[in-house]
């Protein structure tokens, strides 16, 4: 089989299996461990899937520009957050982080809902000026205009300086081996620092991005307290989540 059939092979079983393995492709492809981990080293640096100790997972799904993202897969979303405000109270005060996914929860942030809402996303801040039950603040700092979230010191700050009862993280890519992930190396702090202001973490995804990773870390996935996406939480790929105590819902 020719280099370039193999490298084919091995992207089309990723995309069906979700990961795959060393010694399984050495045995399809016929090949030696040490090809088949060359074939990965390859793909992998031309940011094709993520190479894990063993093998490889995919990458995200996500196209990082806002703009681009806010329509896709818009019904599960909007399942996601109808999820997501079964776990609001009247007075909370809540994190938005960044994403079209925690976009789609302030959307549908009910009037008569008091809240205080903290966040970093700029279009939420847009959407919920209007909202008459919300106090909302917006941490300051650089725009990065893709994702069209605020970054660097000043954001760090604010979210130092305040404690919420719930974080609801829009996520990238989540593995629960590796963690949360994510494709920009600026964002790494203002997500840990998100975090760590709250009572409780919640990640909002759909479950395209599960089992998933990408090149920066910024926690292990004890690091959630709850995952909410659009399937059911009995499906096989949320079951390691659930084993290691992650509330599925």
């Amino acid at each position: 089989m020719l280099k370039e059939e193999r490298l084919d092979f091995i992207l089309q079983k990723l995309k069906l299996d979700q990961k795959v393995k060393l010694g399984e492709l050495s045995e399809a492809l016929q090949v030696s461990e040490d090809t088949v981990r060359r074939d990965i080293e390859l793909l992998a640096n031309n940011g094709l899937l993520t190479k894990v100790r063993g093998g490889a997972i995919p990458h995200s799904p996500n196209l990082h520009n806002f703009r681009d993202r806010v329509h896709e897969l818009e019904a599960d979303k909007n399942l996601i957050a109808q999820k997501a405000l079964q776990l609001l109270q009247p007075g909370d005060t809540i994190m938005l982080g960044g994403g079209t996914t925690t976009y789609a929860l302030a959307r549908m942030l009910p009037h008569d809902l008091p809240l205080t809402v903290v966040t970093n996303n700029v279009p939420v801040v847009t959407l919920l000026c209007d909202h008459p039950s919300v106090d909302l603040v917006l941490a300051g700092g650089r725009v990065q205009k893709d994702a069209q979230v605020t970054l660097g010191a000043e954001a760090l700050r604010m979210f130092s300086q305040v404690h919420v009862d719930l974080c609801f993280l829009g996520i990238c890519s989540v593995h629960h081996e590796i963690g949360i992930t994510i494709k920009d190396y600026d964002e790494v702090e203002v997500v840990r620092a998100m975090m760590q202001s709250a009572s409780r973490v919640v990640a909002v995804t759909t479950y395209n991005k599960i089992g998933t990773a990408e090149t920066y870390k910024v926690c292990d996935i004890t690091g959630i307290e709850s995952i909410i996406t659009e399937v059911d939480k009995q499906m096989e790929l949320l079951m390691p989540y659930a084993e290691m105590g992650i509330n599925i819902i």
